[in-house]
């Protein structure tokens, strides 16, 4: 046998180890893959079930005020990585019941107003739903973030009615009003952005923008008020 054949027979013995050893991590893995698509599928149920109620609102109020106050709303579900390194963080187990029991913002959904009144509005009313459960209130509208980030936040947690259980999830609703979201997201955009310092300078004129932002959110809404009472027009 020449140096190539024995080459060729150790590369080919070496493979079949790889492949055996991949295949039974795979096969260990498996049932926990498993566990985890199904949590991920049930928090997305928790999604759906939020945002028809918020649809189902909004629907509501446009006939009562002849506007809907709800101007958008986006959902996401935490990526693996993110849910890893949360769970990292905090030293807790990396496990499926450790997601669930452990992580409040797995499943999120950001709703996005008219205005500062709609989101308190809208706030009010799902909350007072029998069959919603407020674990957690954070109102950075009336008591803003050090940065000048706005936004109510809300952990509730809502049932889905699966074939033969009812399961409690919880999912994370920032509300917000247009004004809000845009300098959160620019914000998020800018601070982050890579290879670049971020100095103390910028951190101040983003304050500064979320003041301007805050005053614009008070004066559409008294414009809002306004409008909505009805301006005699000048004789």
């Amino acid at each position: 046998m020449n140096n190539e054949e024995i080459y060729n027979g150790e590369n080919k013995g070496t493979e079949d180890i790889k492949k055996m050893y991949v295949d039974d991590l795979f096969e260990r893995s498996k049932p926990i893959m498993e566990k985890y698509s199904k949590l991920m599928a049930y928090y997305r149920c928790a999604m759906m079930e939020i945002e028809t109620k918020f649809n189902v609102l909004n629907e509501e109020f446009s006939l009562q005020y002849d506007r809907n106050p709800i101007s958008g709303m986006k959902s996401r579900l935490k990526s693996p990585v993110s849910i890893n390194k949360k769970l990292e963080s905090r030293n807790l187990p990396i496990t499926i019941d450790s997601i669930e029991s452990n992580l409040n913002d797995v499943a999120g959904i950001r709703v996005i107003c008219s205005f500062p009144e709609d989101v308190y509005m809208l706030a009010d009313a799902l909350t007072k739903q029998d069959d919603i459960v407020l674990v957690q209130k954070k109102d950075y509208i009336k008591h803003p973030k050090p940065n000048g980030y706005r936004s109510l936040h809300l952990i509730v947690s809502v049932p889905i009615f699966l074939a033969h259980e009812k399961r409690m999830m919880k999912v994370e609703i920032q509300l917000r009003t247009i004004a809000m979201d845009f300098w959160a997201s620019l914000e998020h955009q800018l601070r982050y952005k890579k290879d670049v310092v971020f100095t103390k300078q910028m951190a101040d004129e983003l304050y500064n923008c979320a003041e301007l932002s805050a005053e614009l959110d008070l004066r559409m809404d008294a414009l809002r008020t306004i409008v909505q009472n009805g301006n005699p027009s000048e004789k």
